[in-house]
């Protein structure tokens, strides 16, 4: 390990945008570990549906946070900052470069910049929520969130209870939006942070998308569900590709149903995880097939401190 500033190089952008292979790439070529910044590709048993690195990109690089939990493990964004943290410093003791991949925009957040002090939950709050959940619906309370903090709601996944709920806790509780209160200032890091954004035309992006579905219905997505059905309920569990086999099984929709709502769905993930990076000035956008202007955007950076 030299004696230079260690470099975490960031990766993100949307689904289906090549982030993976790009990560594998960049690792080889600076002799460095990956971790992951995926909040879904954190648990065994959802290789398919979360889109886990395959067992051939696993073997090109030294991979961590990928698989190495139980989807019973109620792991969130701020558990996540104080393990990576300190898997990286770890990590750092024998690498000058580690290399952080994923879509995952408030875990990225976390890892970067920190996560704010929020309100702590209120148990009888959360309780009057969860009624009103079950007797309302979730739209209702998607809807709601709008009115409480449109800007957090446009880039919520508005299918998540869990994501929702907390949002609106807080809103509620504090009496502020959710958003506002995410924006504290940024945590320093003894680590250089260098931002890579994968960027790809909507049409090939979206072409993409739809073909990374038809793999994973082809590599056994619906017995992968099936095998998850008594888990549904877990927080784990409620994301694109398993609710809608879970709809499925309920007998809601035909399996061609379910295979069009997941492209569609996936689809509107990867526009609103477009428009939480984009507000991010620090991320330098390339093609992911553009490995070597990356590599010299990266070099450049190290260079300069």
């Amino acid at each position: 390990m030299s004696s230079k500033q260690p470099t975490l190089i960031v990766i993100v952008g949307p689904t289906g945008s090549g982030k993976t292979a790009l990560a594998v790439t960049l690792a080889r070529h600076f002799f460095a570990p990956i971790i992951s910044t995926d909040s879904r590709q954190f648990y065994r048993g959802l290789p398919i549906g979360t889109a886990q690195p395959t067992a051939e990109e696993l073997s090109l690089a030294e991979h961590h946070f990928i698989a190495d939990r139980e989807v019973e493990d109620d792991f969130n964004s701020g558990r996540y900052e104080q393990e990576a943290l300190a898997r990286l410093d770890e990590l750092f003791k024998s690498h000058d470069v580690v290399v952080a991949v994923g879509g995952s925009g408030l875990y990225i957040q976390a890892l970067c910049e920190g996560m704010d002090n929020l309100p702590e939950a209120d148990d009888e709050l959360r309780q009057r929520l969860k009624q009103r959940l079950e007797s309302e619906g979730l739209e209702a309370m998607y809807m709601e969130l709008c009115q409480l903090d449109p800007e957090y709601a446009e880039v919520v996944d508005r299918h998540n209870p869990a994501r929702i709920m907390r949002a609106l806790e807080v809103c509620i509780s504090s009496g502020k939006p959710y958003s506002h209160q995410r924006k504290g200032e940024k945590q320093t890091r003894p680590f250089r942070i260098i931002k890579i954004g994968t960027d790809l035309p909507r049409d090939i992006l979206y072409e993409r998308i739809n073909l990374r579905v038809d793999m994973m219905i082809a590599d056994g997505l619906e017995a992968e569900a099936r095998a998850m059905l008594p888990k549904r309920h877990l927080n784990a569990l409620q994301t694109v590709g398993y609710r809608e086999m879970f709809d499925y099984f309920d007998g809601n929709c035909s399996l061609d149903e379910a295979i069009e709502l997941i492209k569609r769905n996936s689809r509107r993930y990867a526009k609103r995880q477009l428009t939480w990076f984009r507000r991010d000035a620090d991320i330098a956008w390339f093609s992911p097939h553009d490995i070597e202007p990356i590599i010299s955007h990266i070099n450049a950076k190290i260079l300069q401190n």
